[in-house]
């Protein structure tokens, strides 16, 4: 488990605090009591702003699978990143196509459930940052530097988000709909995921060779004992 602390007294005992609960959620089987991102909604209920971003996600098993998820969640200037932790099948495939996109948020203690690349919730309000013109005559929004993490995780600056790529994702969260940005580059399938998180798409084609090998192997050996069969029967006939 991976924790940034910060010279914060009441917020550090808040994130070990979260931390802990997250820990005994991975450790507690097949979710029990519901969905481990609900548990840490739960364990936030008196944040004011948070994102609960799917940082990776894996599948385990051949005959029967175990899905998993890892969160990262950052509120404020802090942000905390968990373990594996256990999740139902249904929920996997519901959500496989977010990776590395924010799944829940809270601000200004308002719900947030539209799915969106992380910190788009935070663009044009002025506490967090602001628009700035480029050389063309273009506006692009530039977060402080104590909410740079968002930058980090949206591609920094060579990815901006402009106002009319901002007013899209405005449409899409009006709607509850998620919003993979202008060129669809965030969540599973997009450009920026594939670039910035390569150790789940290497765990995955792994994954794949392997299942392809192992069901190579099997039609062998049934081909195999097939034939054997047929030989020890032609024997027989021909007695």
């Amino acid at each position: 488990m991976y924790i940034f602390f910060k010279y914060n007294c009441k917020r550090d005992i808040f994130f070990i605090v979260v931390s802990a609960m997250i820990f005994f959620a991975g450790c507690g089987g097949k979710n029990s009591g519901g969905e481990p991102i609900e548990r840490i909604k739960a364990s936030l209920i008196d944040a004011s702003d948070y994102s609960i971003i799917l940082e990776d996600m894996k599948k385990e098993g051949n005959f029967i699978s175990k899905y998993f998820h890892k969160y990262g969640i950052v509120e404020g200037e802090q942000s905390n990143t968990t373990n594996w932790l256990n999740v139902s099948e249904k929920f996997y495939k519901t959500n496989e196509g977010f990776l590395g996109m924010t799944l829940a948020a809270k601000k200004d203690g308002k719900i947030i459930s539209s799915i969106a690349p992380p910190g788009y919730q935070y663009v044009g309000d002025s506490r967090y940052g602001r628009w700035r013109n480029n050389d063309r005559g273009g506006s692009f929004w530039e977060f402080y530097g104590k909410y740079a993490l968002f930058s980090t995780l949206l591609g920094g600056f060579h990815r901006p988000i402009y106002r009319n790529d901002y007013n899209l994702y405005s449409q899409h969260r009006n709607r509850n709909v998620p919003y993979f940005g202008m060129n669809k580059e965030y969540g599973t399938n997009g450009s920026f995921t594939k670039k910035n998180r390569p150790n789940f798409y290497s765990r995955n084609t792994q994954r794949t060779k392997a299942k392809s090998i192992s069901f190579k192997e099997k039609v062998a050996k049934r081909t195999g004992r097939t034939r054997t069969g047929f030989r020890s029967r032609a024997g027989g006939f021909g007695k």
